[in-house]
């Protein structure tokens, strides 16, 4: 152990957090309360340790309501860094009549969608120009063209994307026309639990299921929304398991498309309602939770989890038509017998039943065995194609990108040639979103991959590099 090292951790041990170095990482406790279970940190070697966030994992793990319920298991993924009162890359696990919404936020079933096609780099350079004018539009303009019946919107939110899927079929609308309905309905077994939750319309914004319209134009579906949300353009680089690549139907040269996105304005309705409603339904008399985090009890924990759902089916939707509309314009330009399946489709922001327990994963990705995985870079830098491995150690979950190193202010006071755009082509409307979500706003992707690689969490499948990204 260097003499760094064990200055932080003496820094650390003033502040009541005891530490010990595991093989890939710390084994954090609260000194003096041996009723808060310890975490587990998974974090590669040179990676620096952050107070704020540590002291936010352990508030989170002594989260218990007074009429019962508690939080049983406690780990972090290797992209963990503070976030607003809950850290970014904490995966808690709790009895299963607890819930904790200030664990997931607002953006409600954040996450990824990963597409190869059958084109390579040089025959998309040909067409590329034409490919980011039609997606422009889209993706930053709003000339996308996809109205809605409240039929399929009230399907989408009480059955997800299966649901969405039967009432498009009856009745599908503007760009959906073009679709293959059948390549969709296909794509589904590739999506984390096919896209679809038990929801209830109830819980959705009242504007998004008006029965008297007969189209609805909802704003914020097939949209990206900001920070480090994307679109973005790969090509499959290297592939590190042979076999496994080919199951996926993934081989290197392959030029890929990834959507990071979530619910959006749904999301921000369900979660902060909850949030809200959380701290109001906390029994009078009792005191305040130290840290500030409100969990949920009994029947309350039951409709919050309805209403989670509900917000998760419409991110499935939200992600599903934003990558449609990609195969689309990829097919006006390169040909319509283009091929562009579905590799995966994952969350990395929910709370889910996992056997005996809810498993609340804060910008954290299910990673069970033999399930993909996908960890994104940033612009400029490489994506990987992952194998989950089922740890049950790290509760099957693996770290949803690189995590950032500095904060949106701090990488805002670099200079241009510090923030690591060599090379990099954005797309975006918004000149300060190059800033804020540059490559040296993060951590390297790399180590944060091969350190999980190394403790069973995931197995390496393919590295993907950008060609280009939006961003809006």
């Amino acid at each position: 152990m260097s003499t760094r090292l064990r200055r932080v951790l003496a820094a650390l041990a003033r502040e009541g957090l005891d530490l010990d170095t595991t093989a890939h990482g710390y084994r954090i406790r609260r000194a003096g309360r041996p009723d808060v279970p310890a975490a587990e940190l998974l974090l590669p070697p040179g990676f620096a340790l952050q107070a704020k966030a540590l002291h936010q994992l352990m508030d989170f793990a002594g989260v218990r309501h007074p009429a019962g319920g508690r939080v049983c298991r406690v780990c972090a993924t290797p992209d963990f860094h503070a976030g607003h009162l809950v850290p970014v890359g904490a995966v808690v696990a709790t009895t299963p009549d607890l819930v904790v919404p200030q664990a997931i936020g607002t953006d409600i079933n954040c996450g990824m969608r990963l597409h190869v096609t059958d084109l390579d780099v040089d025959t998309f350079a040909g067409g590329k120009e034409a490919l980011v004018e039609r997606l422009r539009g889209d993706l930053l303009l709003g000339t996308r063209d996809l109205p809605m019946t409240p039929a399929s919107m009230a399907a989408m939110f009480e059955e997800g994307s299966m649901g969405w899927l039967e009432a498009v079929a009856r009745r599908p609308g503007g760009a959906l026309r073009r679709s293959t309905i059948a390549q969709l309905w296909s794509e589904l077994s590739r999506v984390y639990a096919s896209g679809s939750f038990a929801g209830d319309v109830r819980h959705a914004p009242a504007a998004l299921v008006d029965p008297r319209r007969d189209w609805l134009r909802d704003s914020t579906l097939a949209t990206l929304g900001g920070g480090n949300h994307f679109l973005e353009l790969q090509v499959v680089e290297e592939i590190l398991d042979p076999k496994q690549a080919f199951g996926w139907g993934v081989r290197r040269g392959q030029v890929a498309f990834m959507v990071h996105t979530g619910s959006r304005g749904v999301g921000r309705h369900v979660g902060n309602t909850w949030i809200d409603r959380a701290r109001h339904r906390w029994p009078r008399g009792m005191r305040h939770p130290e840290g500030g985090i409100f969990a949920l009890h009994g029947d309350d924990a039951v409709e919050y989890l309805e209403a989670v759902h509900t917000a998760a089916n419409y991110a499935f939707v939200n992600r599903l038509l934003l990558a449609e509309l990609t195969r689309l314009r990829l097919r006006e330009v390169f040909g319509a017998d283009l091929e562009a399946p579905l590799v995966y489709d994952v969350p990395h922001n929910i709370v889910l039943r996992e056997g005996d327990r809810f498993i609340h994963r804060k910008g954290a990705t299910p990673a069970h065995a033999g399930q993909p995985v996908l960890i994104p870079g940033s612009m400029g830098h490489a994506s990987y194609l992952c194998a989950g491995r089922g740890s049950a150690a790290h509760l099957s979950s693996a770290s949803h990108g690189a995590g950032r190193a500095l904060s949106r202010f701090e990488v805002g006071r670099r200079g241009p040639t510090d923030l690591g755009l060599d090379g990099v082509e954005c797309i975006t409307l918004k000149a300060e979103r190059m800033i804020e979500e540059a490559p040296a706003a993060y951590k390297p992707i790399t180590p944060v991959v091969d350190v999980q690689a190394e403790a069973g969490v995931v197995s390496r499948v393919a590295r993907l590099r950008p060609l280009l990204t939006f961003k809006a």
